[in-house]
């Protein structure tokens, strides 16, 4: 049978109904939480900041969200300050607080797989005069927490470290690295934006100031995000004007959006007991399939992964193929952050684990979500290896596969 005789063949058992499989991307907005946020748009429309019994309203809607997502991390409700986005949570935190502690000293500590909110800012750091040390992590993307020991100077202002990577799923040590800074003067930052929904998030027992967190990976809705800031920080804001959030963010608030996210991310931590158990073993089979198919890798943590990541490198193939392969098969996957979707670059993240610039092209991450169900699994599984093959038949490449497991350790052998 020739490649297009097999690809014919292969169509013929498209489903009617995608699989959806991108949950780290975004999600869909909860029926709770889409009947929450209603009454929002056309009844109690209100400023917040009116005086009238139609703003006060919306106040205080806005204040009982403040207190629910207080409520979820253990802090005080002033201390939660609502954005348009994680990704502004993310650059108020890194530029804001720099920026406002420029005089006590420039240097900003990141790890090498920060989401592009983190990394991105940091640059534009380094550009104001700031020293900016990238943390390594090792082969499973996990931060070591002597790396980031071994990185505090006298004059580092803050540490931003993500919670759970948005690509390869890997949980990191926040906790170990909140007891080392209680003592140094840097504040501590995390991005937290994969973790909601299935890693605790109190922020007194993790030992950061600031928090950030979003609405569209906990199906909330988009266009909203979460920074805490512990009481006594102060950073430098980004958008000035009326004053709303305590002067920290000017801007009429979107009333109908910090609703949502607080009943998204109420339901999430509620159910997230319940939710992981049945993630963790949907993943887990997963994993078990796909790495049956000859030269595939598990990027990340095997054990210390969040329960919806599966990401993999299938070695001899072209990622963005293989996405579009799967497209046309009802299965709708990424090759890695949603965000930066548009660009052919290889997954910094996956060189930071040491594997070479054909994995991280070869890489594809598939996170599983509320409606994710064990059929579903069982035909991504008879689609892949169809699929893997066919792509293989055309490549150029036949990678060894025992050279790339040892993580970049001497030169790529071609066989």
């Amino acid at each position: 049978m020739t490649v297009q005789q097999e690809i014919q063949e292969l169509l013929k058992g498209r489903p009617k109904k995608f699989i959806y499989l991108d949950h780290a991307a975004t999600t869909y907005v909860d029926s709770r939480v889409y009947e929450a946020m209603q009454p929002f748009f056309q009844v109690e429309f209100g400023n917040p900041g009116g005086f009238y019994e139609l703003g006060k309203r919306a106040a205080d809607a806005m204040q009982a969200a403040r207190e629910t997502v207080a409520g979820v991390l253990g802090c005080r409700a002033e201390e939660i300050i609502f954005t348009g986005s994680g990704t502004e949570s993310d650059n108020m935190a890194v530029l804001g607080v720099a920026r406002k502690r420029a005089k006590e000293g420039k240097h900003v500590i990141i790890s090498a797989i920060e989401h592009h909110a983190v990394e991105r800012p940091a640059e534009q750091l380094e550009k104001e005069g700031f020293e900016v040390t990238k943390v390594p992590v090792d082969k499973f993307g996990r931060i070591r927490v002597e790396d980031v020991k071994a990185a505090l100077r006298d004059d580092t202002v803050l540490v931003s470290i993500m919670y759970a990577n948005n690509e390869i799923g890997t949980i990191q040590p926040i906790y170990e690295i909140g007891t080392l800074l209680k003592d140094h003067k840097a504040l501590f930052h995390t991005d937290a934006c994969q973790a909601a929904g299935a890693l605790d998030l109190n922020v007194e027992k993790l030992g950061v100031d600031l928090m950030t967190l979003n609405g569209s990976k906990i199906y909330g809705p988009k266009g909203v995000g979460v920074l805490y800031i512990r009481k006594g920080v102060e950073i430098q804001p980004l958008v000035f004007g009326g004053g709303q959030e305590r002067g920290k963010r000017s801007g009429t608030e979107n009333v109908a959006n910090i609703v949502g996210m607080a009943k998204a991310l109420s339901i999430a931590q509620a159910e997230s007991e319940t939710e992981n158990a049945r993630l963790k073993e949907l993943r887990d089979k997963l994993i078990d399939g796909l790495t049956k198919i000859p030269k595939t890798i598990l990027n990340g943590h095997p054990e210390l992964r969040l329960p919806n990541n599966v990401n993999v490198s299938i070695l001899d193939i072209e990622g963005e193929a293989f996405t579009l392969f799967l497209n046309e098969m009802g299965i709708y996957a990424s090759t890695g952050s949603a965000c930066t979707s548009t660009s052919l670059d290889p997954s910094h993240v996956i060189l930071a684990t040491g594997l070479p610039y054909e994995c991280a092209h070869g890489s594809v991450r598939f996170s599983l979500g509320r409606k994710t169900t064990e059929e579903e699994i069982d035909y991504v599984l008879e689609v892949v290896p169809r699929v893997v093959s066919i792509l293989r038949k055309i490549s150029p490449l036949n990678l060894d596969a025992d050279k790339v497991r040892e993580k970049g350790q001497g030169d790529l052998k071609y066989i």
